[in-house]
């Protein structure tokens, strides 16, 4: 079988034998939403627990709008097609919830507003995790996790939290209270956050009994102002499936129903080898396309062979994650420094050593050899190179995988 496997702007040429091939994995198919455009406005107009859009902002004048940075596939333009003129009229601001992350690039600006920069790009600033005296001391949570968030957050009074909901390999899911918790939170918050993401419990899919996401929920019940959520669902081409709006934690449970029933996909058995794709614009950074590795390895073998397909075209993201692993022998190694002294980004070293010590992890990217081998990886120039070489190491009877949306896609063997 031929496959288009997907690479910055051009496709890559990947063919596997039909005795060979088990699955070409994708999210499964559902019919996108009609109008886009009309999909949104009914879910504000129609809202889960809340009243409309209007009248939820009342005659409040503190307004706070919560948007995802360039990372995530949100709609976030058209999101403000339905919301904008009201945001505009009330001289609402935004934050970026970048959570630790580097702030927007101005093209990356004009990417997430689009036909809407014009009016909204001097009303946006983006979250700075490390800025102490913008931050607000709320309490912890049940964990033991101070809480700091964005002081604009608390001094609103009323907060519109944007966002696309899909499966994420520790947090259980992407989307709702994940835009407070990391995306306005500060540094300390979001480090001490994501050390849970060690414990075995916090895994895609996961919620009520996942550490990491009880802190989010927790940080939630924290925000004194009222929230109004616009959450949307996108499908395996990154089209609008479906949106849900009004009460943060309706409109989440909602649209984790629609992404499960999109991106969790069955598979009957383990592959020998499997090709995990980082599609646009998750490749990035390794930081965020080592997501393809994790659930590329929910679908792999013991001792097979993982094939990395991710441009990371900005570099590895946070280095902190890099170091560690360049700094280890062995994965072995890396695991036991983790648990000497976490640091955030840690948890990435983690879940990269956790798959490097039970598979082989190869990859076709723009980063260079020596970034990659400090992360247990190896380099490959070309795809069909590299998959020729895995099959001629696991033999003429290996089962294969392949991902073609490997950050988004949870195998279920």
């Amino acid at each position: 079988m031929k496959i288009g496997v997907p690479y910055l702007d051009r496709e890559l040429a990947l063919e596997v034998p039909d005795g060979n091939l088990l699955a070409v994995v994708e999210p499964n198919e559902v019919e996108p939403a009609p109008d886009a455009g009309a999909t949104v406005r009914n879910a504000v107009d129609r809202p889960m627990d809340s009243s409309a859009f209007g009248a939820f902002l009342g005659e409040a004048r503190k307004i706070i709008v919560i948007v995802n940075d360039a990372t995530r596939p949100t709609p976030t333009e058209g999101m403000l097609d339905a919301l904008g003129d009201e945001l505009h009229a009330r001289s609402a601001r935004f934050i970026v919830a970048t959570g630790a992350h580097r702030a927007p690039t101005e093209a990356e600006y004009r990417q997430m507003l689009g036909r809407h920069y014009g009016r909204f790009r001097q009303r946006i600033e983006a979250h700075d995790a490390r800025d102490r005296a913008s931050l607000v001391d709320l309490g912890k949570t049940r964990n033991g996790t101070p809480i700091l968030l964005n002081r604009a957050l608390v001094e609103a009074e009323r907060i519109v939290a944007t966002g696309s909901v899909e499966p994420h390999y520790f947090a259980g899911y992407t989307g709702g209270r994940k835009a407070f918790l990391p995306g306005v939170a500060g540094f300390e918050t979001v480090e001490a956050n994501h050390k849970l993401a060690l414990d075995p419990r916090a895994r895609a899919l996961a919620l009520d009994d996942n550490p990491v996401s009880q802190d989010m929920d927790d940080a939630l019940r924290l925000i004194p102002g009222r929230v109004f959520s616009v959450m949307a669902v996108l499908d395996r081409h990154q089209r609008l499936a479906s949106c849900f709006a009004g009460d943060i934690r309706s409109s989440f449970r909602a649209a984790v129903g629609a992404a499960n029933a999109i991106f969790a996909v069955k598979l009957e058995r383990r592959a020998d080898i499997v090709v995990s794709v980082a599609r646009h614009p998750m490749d990035i950074d390794l930081y965020q396309s080592q997501k393809a590795i994790d659930n590329g390895a929910l679908a792999l073998a013991d001792g097979g062979i993982l094939i990395l397909v991710a441009s990371c075209r900005d570099g590895v993201g946070d280095r902190a994650y890099i170091d560690l692993l360049g700094a280890s022998a062995t994965p072995a190694e890396a695991m036991s420094r983790i648990a000497a002294g976490y640091r955030l980004g840690y948890h990435k070293a983690a879940k990269i050593a956790q798959v490097a010590a039970r598979a082989s992890i190869r990859a076709v990217s723009e980063l260079d050899e020596a970034t990659l081998d400090k992360a247990f990886i190896a380099k490959r120039a070309t795809l069909s190179g590299a998959f020729a070489e895995a099959m001629a190491e696991k033999g003429p009877d290996a089962k294969v995988a392949v991902l073609l949306d490997g950050t988004v896609t949870v195998p279920l063997v």
